[in-house]
């Protein structure tokens, strides 16, 4: 019986990428298949921060942060909460992930031409016990060259396997049905679209020009998740985080539809852990949208003043990059989708960075000059934009101003400028002194005590009000949709799983689609600088087990 190629890889991100490469390393011959164009290929990580998880790296053992196997272990089940049957293979891979990360992760990485930003960031700092989420020490690295920075070798290595006649790119390939022909998956059919020039990340045509019928050996599912699909979004919105937000912000782009999904759950693979997603609660509209309903996430440092929509602050420990997740069920209790941040100048110029590939040229660009620049800067050039541009930006000289400001953008005016005066002045009587009662206060300090904190990511205790520090800053913010935790579920060798725990015959799903590993390698909460580093540990885990599969 012939086949059209050893292998068929369903998504050209970085999880396909990857799989792909290690397919070309081993000699077989591969069918790349994606429905977008190919100036889309890297799928979502091209337009990502580049943030990797690393365990005592030697970033890490350069700026004195004494990391270990067994404290990423315990941050990581603390975080993840691992309480269901279908536990089984997400705790799995997250012992396996960590083992990764702590291990030969970063030399791999290294030898494939990736560096990284000297300063570990220090994200989901959890705020609760020891044995609760969030992250114990600064593990979030930054990828030299952001998202393009991490496509690009494994871009490299497919391309070299194109030129070696061992890779076919097939772009503009939706796939709508995997088939047997024989005992295991073999057949996968789905419609060519028509032709699209459409600029990367923008809606390209949905029109249909054909259709096509290949068959493999085996077929690896890299489709992504469903955050691009705010009806599947609602669909699955947890009944933990309340009723789903009306409105929604995208942090990905629209092709991130999750019908692939479907289509593998049809021919038989199981999926799980649909309900765990990771939406973050600092979205801002892009000002300059490339996609629609375009939203940034703000990567904030910890001193914004973080209050509901009434003007209430939140409670402890949900302060700015703390609990995303905690945050969001707050949120969803308050009656309200948005919140609020108030800060100052002073406290925007040095704490405020925002994620995402094209909003830090500098990084992206590997620019050391475009580093120092920022740095030096009073407000980093793409956030002084949102402050002129944006439309959740309020800039005031003084509180009544920014009161009025604040109300004028929603429907209700909920904020009293007084209750708020009261707010800022008793968290500014705080700053006086070293001691306090303010948590966030002690937060701001204890963040100070990290040497890349204090550079770079938090600014010296002040008051909010301190005319010296302004103009004062309202930033509304809303709900962002980003990744699927849950997806396809698999075992230790990427192989999908039926709904009685067998695998399906000639199927493997790597990267999103497979919950990063197992059906959901972080369980509730995320740990942050693990969904790429989950792609490609999956997706090498997966190209490696397909390629000795056939023959």
């Amino acid at each position: 019986m012939a086949y059209d190629a050893d292998v068929i890889v369903i998504g050209a991100g970085l999880a396909g990428l990857a799989a792909t490469a290690e397919l070309v390393d081993a000699g077989r011959k591969v069918i790349l298949l994606d429905q977008e164009p190919e100036q889309s290929v890297g799928g979502q990580a091209h337009w990502s921060f580049g943030g990797l998880f690393f365990v005592d790296s030697p970033e890490q053992r350069r700026l004195r942060i004494k990391d270990s196997h067994a404290l990423a272990l315990q941050d990581w089940m603390g975080a993840a909460g691992f309480d269901r049957d279908e536990d089984h293979w997400p705790r799995r891979w997250a012992e396996a992930y960590v083992d990764f990360a702590a291990g030969e992760k970063r030399a791999w990485m290294h030898g494939q031409g990736v560096r990284f930003f000297p300063v570990v960031g220090w994200a989901e700092r959890g705020g609760y016990d020891a044995a609760g989420h969030g992250n114990s020490v600064p593990r979030f690295h930054i990828t030299w060259g952001t998202g393009p920075g991490l496509v690009a070798p494994f871009e490299r290595r497919v391309r070299e396997g194109v030129a070696r006649g061992l890779v076919e790119l097939r772009f503009r390939h939706r796939v709508t049905g995997l088939g047997r022909s024989a005992g295991s998956v073999d057949t996968v059919t789905g419609e060519i679209l028509e032709p699209s020039a459409a600029d990367r990340g923008r809606a390209s045509s949905r029109e249909v020009a054909g259709a096509f019928e290949l068959r493999a050996q085996a077929v690896i599912v890299t489709s992504g998740g469903i955050g691009g699909n705010h009806d599947l979004v609602r669909r699955n919105w947890p009944k933990r985080l309340g009723t789903p937000p009306k409105k929604l912000l995208s942090g990905v782009p629209a092709h991130v539809d999750g019908l692939m999904l479907d289509v593998a759950a049809r021919a038989g693979g199981n999926l799980v852990n649909g309900d765990r997603m990771w939406h973050y609660t600092e979205g801002i509209e892009n000002w300059n949208p490339i996609w629609a309903r375009h939203g940034i996430r703000i990567l904030p440092g910890p001193s914004s003043l973080w209050l509901d929509a009434a003007g209430n602050r939140l409670p402890v420990p949900l302060f700015p990059g703390f609990d995303t997740l905690g945050t969001l069920e707050h949120i969803m209790r308050t009656g309200h989708e948005h919140t609020w941040f108030v800060l100052n100048q002073r406290i925007i110029g040095k704490e405020f960075t925002l994620s995402g590939s094209e909003q830090n040229p500098d990084l992206t660009g590997r620019s050391v000059r475009g580093v120092l620049e920022r740095a030096r800067a009073d407000v980093p050039a793409p956030v002084k934009a949102f402050m002129d541009q944006g439309a959740d930006f309020v800039v005031e000289r003084d509180l009544p101003a920014l009161v009025r400001g604040m109300n004028a953008l929603t429907e209700e005016p909920l904020i009293d400028e007084a209750a708020l005066h009261r707010t800022l002045t008793a968290r500014d009587r705080e700053i006086t002194n070293p001691f306090t009662k303010d948590s966030q206060v002690t937060a701001i300090r204890g963040a100070r005590a990290y040497l890349g904190d204090r550079l770079i990511r938090a600014a010296a205790p002040h008051a909010v009000l301190d005319p010296k520090a302004g103009p004062l800053v309202a930033v509304r913010l809303n709900i962002l949709t980003r990744k699927s935790l849950g997806g396809l579920q698999t075992d230790l060798s990427s192989r999908v799983l039926t709904e009685a725990g067998v695998p399906l015959p000639g199927v493997y799903a790597a990267g999103e689609a497979a919950g990063f590993g197992g059906g959901g390698v972080h369980g509730y909460r995320s740990l942050e600088g693990t969904f790429l580093g989950g792609c490609l540990f999956s997706g090498r885990t997966a190209g490696r087990a397909a390629a000795k599969s056939v023959t």
